[in-house]
């Protein structure tokens, strides 16, 4: 039973490893939703996410015996940096499972804090089958990444800090994966104040606590598929769900093209790295239906691999019309390029590519193609280029991006 005690231990615990992330009003959010938004920065923190809260509380309860005997998790990457620097402070070993598709980011810097990484299973689960099994035939203590109310009093300090800092609170957006981080901040949070409303936040592709409370027990779903890897689990925790129920208010899940959006934002309005699973709470702030409140955003976490991240990049651009592709046919004499460059100069747009297939028709006379590859500025200036080119008599026709 979770009790404001062992939250007052976890959060004076926890102080010896963290780094204080102190809130930040976010002004391109509070105005665009009507809302004081505040954003809690765990991407900050030690390890780049806020696992090592639980990690560390979590260990510093074991016996000397069960230390000595070695640690074992299983994570899709933060919890594992958690572990790993929890388990090197107290001069004990960590092994590791993570997911195969783990991005490389998150195994490196776990075998930077000195753990044995082992691949394993395409999503958390399957890792966290076969760390079960590795613990046992090693003799190893299991540290379980969520299910577990002691590890959850551990995140729960996020709320003690929140609400010291921002007392009038009204919303706490929390995300879920298997429900420890969620536990432990809406508890508290209803401990300190019952009126703060915590909303948990789920990516649509893997929404498990949902389809849980729907259900009215811990329910595992078939697959995952989401961008959101460190929230991409099947089953949420069956130790913690009690607590979820009572003091969660509500879900709300996120599809991955406003996660995608969500970094744009964060990285242009906050100069701010925040993975996909972090990013959850910032793409709900466009679901809340109120107004006039002050809302906190939990930023879960920032380990994110450069690959992702330009993937991200791109996608975000393209759907918010800053990159685009047209098809136009010209016929194949000097001076046609020239003048479809100009037409899109004239209008600032700046082009990144350029394709010409002289071999679309059998006439090359009648007509090349040309795929140009442009940079907007977003919608609108995107439709007066293309409208640009329409009036000049080239007929472009939108395609599939080309980069």
């Amino acid at each position: 039973m979770l009790t404001l005690e062992t939250f007052e231990e976890a959060a004076k615990k926890v102080k010896e490893v963290t780094q204080e992330t102190k809130l930040i009003h976010s002004h391109h959010f509070s105005k665009e939703t009507g809302n004081e938004v505040y954003l809690k920065p765990e991407n900050m923190q030690r390890t780049g996410a806020y696992k090592v809260r639980g990690a560390y509380y979590k260990i510093s309860t074991l016996t000397d015996e069960e230390r000595s005997h070695g640690l074992i998790t299983a994570s899709a990457g933060n919890h594992a940096q958690g572990v790993a620097y929890a388990a090197r402070k107290y001069g004990v070993s960590a092994t590791i499972v993570m997911p195969t598709t783990t991005p490389l980011i998150k195994v490196e810097r776990t075998k930077e804090q000195g753990a044995e990484v082992v691949l394993a299973g395409d999503v958390y689960d399957e890792a966290y089958e076969h760390a079960l099994k590795l613990a046992e035939e090693r003799s190893l203590t299991f540290i379980h990444p969520f299910n577990d109310p002691i590890l959850a009093a551990g995140q729960g300090s996020i709320a003690m800090e929140i609400v010291q800092e921002l007392p009038l609170v009204d919303i706490i957006l929390v995300p879920i994966g298997g429900g420890g981080l969620a536990t432990g901040v809406s508890t508290l949070a209803k401990m300190l104040n019952p009126r703060i409303s915590v909303i948990g936040v789920e990516p649509a592709g893997a929404a498990c606590m949902k389809a849980s409370l729907e259900a009215g027990h811990v329910v595992k779903l078939p697959s995952v598929n989401t961008i959101a890897d460190g929230t991409a689990v099947l089953e949420p925790g069956d130790q913690i769900f009690p607590y979820i129920q009572e003091n969660i208010d509500d879900i709300i899940t996120v599809e991955d093209d406003e996660l995608i959006v969500a970094f744009l934002d964060m990285v242009e309005s906050h100069k701010m790295i925040v993975e996909n699973s972090g990013l959850l709470t910032v793409a709900a702030l466009k679901h809340l239906n109120v107004q006039g409140k002050k809302v906190v955003s939990i930023l879960s976490g920032g380990n994110m691999d450069v690959i992702t991240m330009s993937s991200v990049v791109q996608h975000g651009l393209i759907q918010r019309d800053r990159i685009f592709t047209v098809s136009v046919l010209l016929p194949d004499r000097p001076g046609e390029l020239v003048r479809v460059a100009q037409t899109i100069a004239d209008c600032n747009g700046n082009v990144v590519r350029l394709d010409h297939n002289q071999f679309v028709t059998a006439n090359r006379n009648a007509a090349v193609e040309l795929r140009v590859t442009i940079e907007a500025f977003g919608t609108d200036h995107k439709n007066k280029i293309v409208n640009a080119l329409e009036e000049k008599g080239f007929r472009p026709k939108l395609i599939q991006v080309h980069l």
